[in-house]
């Protein structure tokens, strides 16, 4: 999902639980839809941190040993 996208789902959420009011004739609860989105942004925020090495390739950013150079091959001595 990503960091971005989970930062606006929990802002969204956040909006429609506080500061939206519905009208009483209303099917959805507006407030508790606005909780769950916020629930389903900080679930993907937590899974973006937790997965952020394996989305960024691997092994990017890790440092490990060269691979040995190749052998060279020098004309002999006369």
């Amino acid at each position: 999902m990503g960091i971005p996208i989970s930062l606006f789902l929990i802002a969204g959420g956040a909006i429609l639980a506080f500061a939206v009011t519905g009208g009483s004739d209303s099917n959805v609860d507006i407030p508790v839809a606005g909780f769950i989105v916020m629930v389903a942004g900080l679930v993907g925020l937590l899974l973006s941190l937790v997965l952020w090495d394996s989305w960024a390739g691997g092994s990017y950013w890790r440092r490990g040993a060269l691979p040995p150079e190749p052998r060279r091959r020098y004309p002999p001595l006369t």
